[in-house]
């Protein structure tokens, strides 16, 4: 099991490095993988739009995110959003060997 970025973060531009590092380097290793992972293989597919979420998303405590993820408690209406729900079912899918 990889507990580390599989990409590198050559030719990025600087918010898609910011992000990647970010993903990487939570502080708590389960929203690493979690987020961490989730960037490794979206981040070059996602809109501004959807870079704005996920830096909200990633602003947030990583015990409220674990929280929300794992269903101890119910997701705030304003971080129930698309990406959200996106970044759970990657992991839903990675986790059920689809991915």
């Amino acid at each position: 099991m990889s507990h580390g970025t599989t990409r590198s973060s050559e030719g990025l531009d600087v918010r898609h490095k910011k992000i990647l590092m970010r993903a990487w380097h939570r502080g708590v290793k389960e929203m690493d993988l979690m987020l961490g992972r989730f960037v490794d293989n979206e981040l070059d597919k996602l809109t501004d739009e959807e870079l704005d979420q996920l830096e909200m998303l990633m602003d947030q405590h990583d015990r409220d995110l674990m929280q929300w993820f794992t269903n101890e408690l119910p997701v705030p209406e304003a971080f129930d959003c698309p990406m959200f729900h996106r970044i759970k079912n990657y992991h839903k899918n990675f986790e059920s060997g689809l991915l």
